[in-house]
């Protein structure tokens, strides 16, 4: 009889750690001001918000996991297609990143060859159209790679889903609060 794995344990344990660095070191240390700021009297959301929530919900996942997996002796063993699975998510998620930070840049250049004054990207960073070029292609691209990965195959369906997504984000993120400006407008 093979002995039991503990792999859903494990994962959980990594999350968690992973978590509260996040939120106890990565974030303080990246982040210019707090979660959320008073300035004049009115609270604005500080640049750490965002991060801290998704950090938030990596560390509920992995609590809940640890806690419906502790007794469970027969949890799923990792094995190389879980690693190329996870090796997969990663090269999405790490190209849609770039293409999600240089996407504006490269089309303001692109602006650039047909005009003559050059506009400077970090001067159009909150203007509507131009602060949603980079978030807008990364994102659709982020999502529907993510979801064609977990399908294991491009759809249709997938990519509306993705667009559906975006424009969620922007319309919750982006039009309630005109000093937030949407990642990566905040690093360009």
């Amino acid at each position: 009889m093979p002995s039991p794995s503990r792999s859903n344990l494990y994962i959980g344990l990594i999350c968690i750690i992973f978590a509260i660095t996040l939120i106890f070191v990565w974030i303080p240390l990246d982040t210019d001001s707090g979660i959320v700021e008073k300035v004049r009297g009115r609270f604005n959301i500080g640049d750490a918000l965002a991060p801290t929530v998704a950090a938030c919900f990596v560390l509920v996942g992995s609590i809940l996991l640890l806690v419906s997996e502790r007794n469970d002796a027969f949890q799923p063993v990792l094995g190389n297609s879980h690693f190329s699975f996870i090796a997969s998510l990663m090269v999405v998620t790490i190209v849609s990143l770039l293409v999600m930070r240089f996407a504006g840049p490269f089309f303001a250049e692109i602006a650039n060859l047909f005009r003559a004054e050059p506009i400077e990207y970090r001067l159009l960073r909150a203007t509507p159209g131009w602060k949603h070029v980079g978030f807008v292609l990364g994102g659709v691209m982020m999502v529907s790679g993510i979801i064609a990965i977990v399908e294991r195959g491009f759809s249709r369906r997938g990519l509306l889903t993705a667009v559906l997504a975006v424009v969620v984000m922007i319309l919750v993120f982006d039009v309630p609060f005109e000093d937030l400006l949407l990642p990566p407008n905040g690093d360009v």
